[in-house]
């Protein structure tokens, strides 16, 4: 266990490393991962001269629907979803095109520059994707956002599909590492999961991919996770702190700190370096008092909530990003089209900012 303290000059030795496209060393990880933290402001001011190289003080806001939720035949055992999950949420099937449109909205309102729509589920049947596309289409013509779907293992397509419709990226989690996968689900494999990824990307969506941590995993399942999305060159990789729920068969752990949590950022940045990275589902239960902090590391939150957990009020993150001396990161098209404030939310929007993992 390697949790000694280190000199300044260490930490900012591996942010010259990652401004260098260089990869860490297992050891290197293993500093960052267990240091102790006494050694989190110096870690964070490293990881932040990496952030701000790349992205500024910028923070890119995305807004999740939960399209269709439970009745899922998958294992995952982090998921309320999930086949094997006795959690208390609600189910129902893909919510018709209305729903999905009020959502992007919201989004819109809200200043997402990414609108995520998300579907329970193995895989979509070609109604679903149909459905989805139907949507894609008219949101694109109203509103300068992106959109990325969410909606289980993909073929390459399926994914020509979406590209052709106008989707922007694609979002299928590895979750862990290939040795700690079947610990989580076994009702389909990690290869399948990477798989879904690969046909994203070569389709020409942008991939979207990334972990949940707190499972059980080790320091090496991280690093090997990371090793695995820096080779997949996914351009957004959202983390997962485990909000556990009761019902899942991971309802009862609870391992995270949060400096844990901040220390788990620092290191992606430094892993990803040019990489959208996303603080997600988790984020409030694990990171507490100290949420600003990871937008030292980070410089993406989804906002308005997740998929069965809800999150804090987007005004709370309106004020946490301004208080930081940070901006919201609209997109060039959005700026170039919009120029106003936040402002009140009207749209009530079924599945919407009630929402668990991403």
């Amino acid at each position: 266990m390697d949790s000694k303290e280190r000199p300044d000059y260490f930490w900012e030795a591996l942010a010259d490393k990652a401004l260098r496209g260089e990869i860490l060393t297992r050891e290197e990880a293993d500093a960052v991962l267990q240091a102790p933290d006494t050694e989190l402001l110096p870690i964070l001011q490293a990881a932040f001269r990496v952030r701000r190289h790349f992205f500024g003080v910028k923070v890119r806001l995305n807004m999740l629907i939960n399209a269709k939720s439970g009745l899922c035949s998958e294992n995952c055992g982090y998921c309320a979803q999930s086949a094997v999950s006795k959690a208390k949420i609600d189910k129902y099937g893909l919510v018709d095109k209305k729903i999905i449109l009020q959502g992007a909205e919201k989004a819109d309102q809200l200043q997402a520059e990414t609108y995520c729509i998300v579907g329970s589920g193995r895989a979509p049947s070609n109604r679903e994707l149909e459905q989805v596309i139907e949507a894609v289409r008219e949101i694109k013509e109203r509103y300068p956002m992106r959109i990325c779907l969410s909606l289980g293992l993909l073929n390459e397509e399926q994914a020509a599909r979406l590209k052709a419709a106008g989707v922007d990226r694609y979002n299928h989690n590895l979750n862990t590492s290939a040795n700690h996968a079947p610990n989580l689900v076994t009702t389909h494999t990690y290869q399948d999961r990477v798989g879904t990824v690969k046909s994203a990307t070569r389709a020409g969506l942008m991939g979207c991919s990334g972990c949940i941590v707190g499972t059980g995993e080790t320091d090496a399942d991280i690093y090997d996770l990371a090793c695995e999305l820096r080779a997949l060159d996914v351009e957004s990789i959202p983390v997962n702190f485990l909000h556990p729920i009761p019902g899942t068969p991971l309802g009862d752990r609870r391992e995270f700190n949060p400096g844990r949590c901040l220390k788990i950022l620092a290191f992606f940045r430094f892993m990803c370096p040019a990489k959208e990275i996303r603080i997600s589902g988790g984020r409030e239960v694990n990171l507490r008092s100290l949420q600003p902090l990871g937008l030292y590391a980070a410089n993406s939150i989804f906002i308005g909530g997740y998929l069965t957990t809800s999150g804090r009020t987007p005004e709370a993150d309106y004020e946490m990003i301004s208080d930081l001396g940070f901006e919201i990161d609209r997109g060039e098209e959005r700026a170039e089209q919009r120029n106003e404030a936040p402002g009140e939310l009207p749209v009530q929007v079924p599945g919407a900012g009630v929402a668990g993992g991403g």
